[in-house]
């Protein structure tokens, strides 16, 4: 499995054009309510988590004071459980009156005047996954209505629609919104629910949306992220390729700041986000993080490796001995390379990182900087380096390589067939 993505990667562009609305040219920044407050709508015995306009303002204003906008954090995003129970009488939704007394075109402009932008959410069925007004047979109006609203990105997921109906009614969706003429990022669930019934057409999807989910939503535990990338790395064949700037796979929220990760699990999570070039939402009390979360979430150099504008999604390229390598190839001749310690026993481990697939760009030799779990220049490094990193147990060590000399792209066009028993057997050199 591991050989064919990593000939693709480099020999081939994005399986089918990106939908055409000029957004998500990188992978899409913000915050996200749902995994940290879900929908919690008691705003009488629990004011200050509860699902309310008041939430969301004082995520924007920390989002701009405390340097979460200067990080690159553009979105506020609403997830279920806004709405009121019933439409109007024009048949538009509507937010729900007490917890949004001031409505969503209320909470967009003050959203907007601190420099961000405002994500809603709806869903493809007749009702949302809480139970809330779906849009099914409501597109035009509600894609119209989010328009006026001044909504800048749209949470379309699936629940309560027939599978075989899906990719309809996300096409229509995206028709619609285009047709506002308002410059809304369109977020997807289509392959999350058409994978237990079929293989999803991942042509149309690109077409279709900015990012869309694959799979299980992430919860705050390890097992949970281990999951999600496994997952990834079993279907990589088929959804590596189809990224690229405009359309992103993406493997759900950050959960970085709350309670389940310890602290090398969330480095764990941040660096294999960024080589997946997922969308990196957030969702995390802003108002109360410890700050080696929000050093690492605002990180600029594992941020950079996210946002690379070569916009190429990094793959798993093997295992050996407990480790996992996953590898991005970045703008200018880089590769982002990580190094996950699978053991959950013990205490650190060493690697020798000329064992990674990605060294062989080292022809002869590589300038290599260290950027997870500190920065650090590790100067440069001969193709036959001994050098080893150590990680910790379910932690991660993520670097970045540059080749001294040589072709970057012809090493792996020439040699890639050469390593594909190794790939096989899941070993390195």
């Amino acid at each position: 499995m591991y050989i064919s993505v990593f000939a693709l990667v480099f020999l081939i562009g994005p399986a089918a054009e990106a939908l055409d609305n000029g957004l998500a040219l990188t992978p899409t920044m913000g915050w996200l309510h749902w995994e940290r407050f879900m929908c919690n709508t008691d705003c009488d015995q629990d004011p200050d988590n509860c699902i309310s306009e008041r939430l969301f303002m004082q995520m924007a204003d920390v989002m701009v004071k405390e340097g979460w906008k200067e990080a690159g954090y553009e979105y506020v995003c609403i997830d279920d459980c806004w709405p009121y129970h019933q439409r109007d009488n024009q048949g538009r939704l509507q937010a729900d009156p007490k917890r949004f007394p001031g409505g969503i075109k209320k909470l967009a402009d003050y959203v907007h005047s601190r420099g961000l932008k405002l994500g809603i959410y709806a869903d493809v069925g007749n009702k949302t996954c809480a139970g809330y007004p779906g849009s099914l047979g409501y597109y035009d109006t509600d894609a119209q209505t989010f328009a006026e609203w001044g909504v800048d990105l749209l949470k379309f997921d699936g629940c309560f629609m027939d599978w075989t109906l899906l990719g309809e009614g996300y096409m229509n969706m995206s028709r619609a919104l285009n047709q506002t003429g308002r410059s809304i990022v369109y977020s997807c669930e289509w392959p999350l629910y058409q994978w237990p019934f079929q293989k999803p057409n991942y042509t149309a999807i690109r077409e279709t949306c900015n990012h869309w989910r694959n799979s299980a939503d992430v919860l705050d535990s390890w097992s949970s992220i281990n999951s999600i990338l496994a997952w990834t790395a079993d279907h990589q064949d088929t959804i590596v390729p189809a990224a690229g700037p405009g359309g992103w796979n993406d493997p759900d929220m950050l959960v970085i700041g709350n309670f389940g990760l310890s602290h090398d699990q969330q480095e764990s999570q941040m660096a294999l986000w960024a080589i997946m070039a997922a969308p990196l939402f957030m969702s995390n009390d802003l108002r109360n993080i410890c700050p080696r979360s929000k050093e690492l979430l605002q990180n600029k150099h594992v941020i950079s490796i996210n946002q690379d504008p070569l916009g190429k999604q990094g793959y798993l390229s093997g295992k050996v001995d407990g480790f996992e390598v996953w590898e991005r190839p970045l703008s200018k001749q880089r590769l982002a390379i990580a190094v996950l310690n699978k053991q959950e026993i013990g205490g650190p481990r060493g690697f020798v990182i000329r064992a990674a697939q990605g060294w062989r760009v080292c022809k002869p030799a590589c300038n290599v900087t260290q950027i997870l779990p500190q920065y650090k220049d590790m100067g440069v490094q001969p193709m036959f380096s001994k050098m080893v990193v150590r990680v910790n147990p379910s932690g991660t060590v993520l670097l970045t390589v540059v080749p001294v000399s040589g072709d970057f792209k012809e090493v792996y066009s020439m040699e890639w067939q050469d390593t594909s028993v190794r790939h096989h057997n899941n070993a390195f050199l």
